[in-house]
């Protein structure tokens, strides 16, 4: 399989933490991702990567931050679970605490309660290690491509017999949510919601299609841009974490297909 080509130069790298204790896959993926243009801090345990993420790993240097608040200087997280002192999953929730970084989680088992904790704890995605450069690679630019999302008007492509979703403007409502496609801000009752970049992701394709029921490997091509047949639970445990930000009954459960966004 052909090797993705290294990230085009910019005025400002993508930076990147990763916190993993096998000291061997820290180099190596370190190695690997600067490769590809990436600037890479690392840490061997989930305290040590804490501080650097506090830190937000500066140099000295003008991070051009974008998300705000603290960890401002990454663009993106990479988190072993299985971390000494404060495991992945602890680091993931601390990090949520303050902040929408766009985090990758990376598990050596595969095993599925680790999985669940982790996109339960606002994880974007996860890789089972040991996992192949391109691999990783893809889905680091799948998550960076979400952070900087910016959707079309939804309009031409609706299914047939799909109605518009009401609007005014930039803003879709559907009842108490106002979403604001423009300025990429949500509010429920009038209240701003912070969304990590895949949850307004899910979200503005729920809004594209209001009312439409959207099957699990359909959100998982759009919104996570999966070639193959992804697992269903990233979409599972994403729409569960909208349901506790937007309200329970927003997004529909169509059993045997799928979810859709209720007007």
């Amino acid at each position: 399989m052909p090797s993705p080509a290294p990230a085009q130069a910019s005025a400002r790298p993508v930076r990147v933490l990763l916190v993993e204790d096998d000291e061997l896959m820290r180099r190596s993926f370190t190695v690997a991702l600067e490769r590809y243009g990436y600037r890479v801090k690392a840490a061997a345990d989930g305290l040590a990567g804490l501080e650097l993420f506090r830190d937000g790993g500066r140099d000295g240097e003008d991070t051009g931050a974008v998300h705000g608040g603290e960890g401002d200087g990454f663009d993106l997280l990479i988190l072993d679970v299985m971390l000494p002192g404060l495991d992945g999953i602890g680091l993931c929730r601390r990090v949520r605490e303050t902040s929408l970084v766009p985090i990758l989680m990376m598990s050596a088992r595969g095993d599925g309660l680790d999985i669940v904790a982790g996109l339960e704890a606002g994880a974007d995605d996860y890789v089972v290690k040991p996992v192949d450069t391109y691999v990783l690679v893809a889905r680091i630019r799948s998550l960076l491509r979400r952070a900087t999302y910016a959707p079309s008007a939804p309009g031409p492509g609706r299914a047939a017999g799909e109605e518009p979703a009401p609007s005014q403007g930039d803003l879709l409502v559907f009842g108490d949510l106002t979403l604001d496609t423009g300025g990429l801000e949500v509010f429920v009752s009038g209240t701003p919601v912070a969304l990590t970049p895949t949850e307004l992701k899910l979200l503005l394709e729920f809004a594209a299609h209001p009312g439409v029921v959207l099957e699990r490997h359909t959100l998982l091509r759009n919104v996570w841009e999966y070639g193959w047949d992804g697992d269903s639970r990233v979409v599972d445990l994403c729409v569960q974490r909208l349901r506790r930000k937007l309200g329970r009954d927003r997004i529909e459960t169509v059993r045997g297909f799928g979810y859709k966004l209720r007007r």
